[in-house]
């Protein structure tokens, strides 16, 4: 069949675009035919005969920024204008998606996120019309939803409200849900009667991740390191989430001056670096200056090629990683933690709710899990003993790979995916 992929933004590092490639590839793998339509194509080599770039579709097309500007931020006293403003700019991408559709015969539309979200509400819309006056069969891979986000998407205006209940998350006939957590599959159930499918977030098990080589080897001297330095490594972006000052109490609890915590991602993402900051004073205070390093400047967080002069992959960064720290308060379910199972290394973690233990940890895998990011005496000496015998830790990672190959794999995924297709 030919699958149709919808998507505001691809080829970045965010959660919705790196899941989306591996839907992509899987579907190939099925012996489908993928056709993409985004309004970004970001560090993605676009295929002309394939991939359609459709600029309105982006959520940082003006007409989307006014949008959101002007439903959430700093809305008119009438929004009136910004309805039809809505309407309109939806059915210019509607008359695209619908021309993309027929020329490319798409059997089955994936909405990736932009039918859950509203971060985009002229894409929203127009993707409801499609669906609804078309009739085609339609997938919504949805990562997260407005009411998961707190005040971000709750406008001063009723009708911008009422506009969002009906759109976001799309729900109609010829429409699949595929959530990525259970909480949310719950969650549309209580408040739409809208069943779903809980697809997890997956990694490729059958290829090599997180080995030592002669290339990645260099990365310690890239950042500074000894040899005998124990390294920590938190592969995440900064921000208040991830929980990263847990990590760095953590270094200051173990009394080892050479256990290091490497931060790979950027504070790109924190406003402000209010947090960023933050994190710089407990450092200070905890006297940690030499033992805990910011490492986004030679670590590419897409994570495809590293040894690229001074850059190095998340691949690099597990292949020399004694252990990896995920205290985080909050994740729609949890990359980092998959990817530290497939690069086999034991991974210490904060029972971040509600997704962690009904999705994740419920499985069986073998870590030092914490509660409400509160390191306890006992949690940190089972820690230590993972950091310091090699076997234990040998032991902990090998058996947690096999776990993840049955429950994370794209074996999993295919599964899943043809589960879907099997509803239509």
């Amino acid at each position: 069949m030919n699958i149709g992929v919808a998507i505001g933004r691809i080829g970045g590092v965010d959660g919705v675009a790196l899941e989306t490639e591996k839907w992509i590839e899987v579907f190939k793998r099925m012996g489908h035919t993928v056709f993409l339509i985004s309004g970004e194509f970001q560090n993605w080599k676009i295929n002309p005969e394939r991939d359609t770039c459709v600029k309105q579709m982006s959520f940082f097309d003006p007409s989307c920024m006014w949008d959101q500007e002007n439903a959430f931020f700093e809305p008119d006293d009438d929004p009136v204008d910004l309805l039809y403003h809505i309407d309109n700019y939806s059915n210019i991408i509607e008359a695209r998606l619908l021309g993309w559709i027929e020329q490319n015969k798409i059997d089955i539309l994936l909405s990736e996120n932009a039918s859950a979200l509203p971060a985009h509400l002229s894409m929203g819309l127009a993707i409801k019309k499609v669906v609804t006056e078309t009739g085609i069969r339609t997938i919504t891979h949805d990562h997260d939803f407005a009411w998961e986000r707190g005040q971000r998407y709750v406008s001063p205006h009723k009708e911008i409200n009422d506009f969002i209940a009906k759109t976001f998350p799309l729900r109609e006939t010829n429409v699949v849900n595929a959530v990525i957590n259970t909480n949310a599959k719950e969650d549309l159930m209580k408040k739409f009667g809208q069943d779903s499918v809980v697809v997890p977030n997956v990694m490729d098990f059958d290829k090599s991740f997180g080995v030592k080589n002669t290339t990645n080897g260099g990365l310690r001297n890239e950042l500074g390191l000894d040899k005998e330095d124990i390294l920590l490594f938190q592969i995440t972006r900064i921000v208040r989430r991830k929980g990263i000052e847990t990590a760095i109490q953590l270094v200051e609890k173990l009394q080892d001056k050479r256990i290091k915590l490497i931060i790979t991602g950027s504070n790109a993402d924190d406003e402000g670096s209010i947090y960023y900051n933050e994190l710089n004073e407990l450092i200070k205070q905890l006297k940690l200056e030499d033992q805990v390093v910011f490492a986004a400047h030679v670590i590419n967080h897409k994570g495809e090629l590293g040894g690229l002069g001074n850059t190095y992959s998340l691949s690099d960064a597990y292949a020399n990683a004694n252990s990896t720290t995920y205290f985080s308060t909050y994740e729609g379910f949890g990359n980092a933690f998959v990817e530290s199972v497939l690069a086999k290394t034991p991974i210490f973690v904060n029972n971040y709710k509600p997704v962690y233990m009904p999705d994740i940890g419920s499985k069986g895998f073998k870590t030092v899990m914490i509660n409400d990011g509160i390191l306890t005496d006992e949690s940190v000496k089972n820690m230590a003993e993972i950091i310091y015998n090699p076997q234990l830790n040998k032991e902990i990672a090998e058996y947690n790979w096999q776990l993840g190959k049955k429950y994370f794999s794209y074996d999993t995924l295919q599964e899943k995916l043809e589960e879907i297709i099997n509803k239509f």
